[in-house]
């Protein structure tokens, strides 16, 4: 098992850009800012991607872990999420997403938000199945 940790850098995204939307005034809480809990699906979307190209296979969210919210997304705001990959297991795969904002009539992306999210590679009745990597199975 590997480190799970991932060097941040809050100066400029990592990783692979797995996908990239706009922040709409439907996707606002009560306060008038983009709710957290859309953010978050938009993590978990950019991260199946992901996931699901690293297992060539379907992948289903089991956890999410060490999400740390660092700024608040306004509506109008791009949003992207990129991907690192942190470990692969024998069914299990996870990935540190970093989400990322454009703001309008700025020039510097932001980072809002970033956590560690894991996936499992399932088979067509939705069990768990070994991770095959260049060809062959992982060992377990």
């Amino acid at each position: 098992m590997t480190d799970t940790t991932v060097p941040l850098s809050e100066n400029e995204p990592r990783g692979d850009l797995c996908i990239r939307t706009l922040a709409m005034p439907a996707d606002t809480n009560a306060n008038g800012d983009i709710f957290g809990g859309w953010l978050l699906s938009q993590m978990d979307l950019g991260g199946g991607v992901f996931a699901s190209k690293v297992a060539k296979s379907r992948t289903v969210t089991v956890a999410i872990e060490a999400m740390n919210f660092r700024k608040a997304v306004y509506v109008g705001d791009l949003v992207s999420v990129h991907a690192n990959l942190v470990r692969i297991g024998r069914t299990s795969i996870t990935v540190h997403l970093e989400a990322w904002v454009l703001r309008r009539k700025e020039r510097q992306s932001i980072l809002v938000t970033d956590g560690n999210f894991t996936y499992v590679s399932i088979d067509d009745h939705g069990n768990p199945q070994p991770i095959q990597r260049d060809g062959a199975t992982i060992p377990t």
